[in-house]
């Protein structure tokens, strides 16, 4: 298959995936190396397609949601309990963000949609030895979640709220 061609069959699949789809996948699929598709990733982004890339694979945003950010505050042990407020709630946490003193806005992609997906998460962090990144700011950190719409973005606001993870001056 001629690269070009290759690469739209890559973004027609990762767009219309309900999953994050793995660079290994994409690669078994086309008959290429993992590392040709990481490219084929780098230009397709470079020619202005939005893919975003999880610890599970890459994924392309659903625009028929409404996106909101929200601010947080708590410690590290409390992290699930927050992550699993706003997925019970049906929402998408799409990433969390940080000011760093040095490196400025550091944002990690997450795509977290279920209870399960929390917890992949939260075991990849504990069996990586790797730190949250909230942990660098004691605790202040935002993420963006993708809800059904605005009034549905204020419930996950109050619940987080009512939790003590709404990070409130």
């Amino acid at each position: 298959m001629e690269a070009n061609a290759r690469r739209k069959k890559i973004l027609d699949m990762i767009s219309t995936s309900e999953t994050p789809l793995s660079a290994s996948l994409l690669a078994n699929k086309l008959g290429v190396s993992r590392q040709i598709i990481v490219g084929d990733i780098a230009l397709l982004r470079a020619h202005g397609n939005e893919i975003i890339a999880t610890a599970r694979g890459y994924i392309t945003p659903k625009i028929s949601q409404y996106l909101g950010k929200i601010a947080c505050q708590h410690m590290p042990k409390d992290t699930v309990q927050e992550l699993y407020t706003i997925v019970d709630l049906g929402a998408t946490i799409l990433d969390v963000t940080v000011e760093h003193d040095v490196y400025g806005e550091i944002t990690g992609n997450l795509n977290l949609q279920s209870r399960r997906d929390v917890d992949v998460f939260l075991e990849k962090v504990k069996t990586s030895d790797a730190k949250l990144l909230s942990e660098l700011t004691s605790g202040v950190h935002l993420h963006t979640i993708a809800c059904r719409d605005e009034s549905h973005f204020k419930e996950i606001c109050k619940d987080l709220k009512n939790a003590g993870y709404l990070f409130c001056e």
